[in-house]
């Protein structure tokens, strides 16, 4: 199977320009020839029959390091306002900003 490339030099340099890189011609050329090495082993990839392999999201078990979510009432109203410099007996009073 022969080769085909994919990926030529220009489109390296246009890469190259929106990752705002300065490259000289010898690294574009390394460049495309390393893209379209990926690009290869993609296809390659892509020719596996996986049709029956379940999937995959991770290859580790990850358990939930979050707490249940439950309401809990730790502190009553007037201990809160208590804290407050003016309050109205059930809300904070602050000043108005306009």
């Amino acid at each position: 199977m022969e080769k085909q490339i994919k990926i030529s030099t220009d489109d390296a340099a246009k890469i190259a320009r929106l990752a705002r890189l300065n490259l000289e011609a010898e690294t574009l050329q390394r460049f495309a020839g390393q893209f379209n090495d990926i690009l290869d082993y993609m296809d390659k990839l892509g020719e596996v029959d996986t049709s029956a392999v379940e999937p995959l999201y991770s290859p580790v078990e990850h358990g939930t390091v979050f707490r249940e979510d439950v309401a809990v009432a730790r502190r009553r109203r007037e201990e809160i306002l208590a804290n407050a410099p003016a309050s109205d007996g059930q809300f904070f009073l602050v000043p108005k900003i306009v």
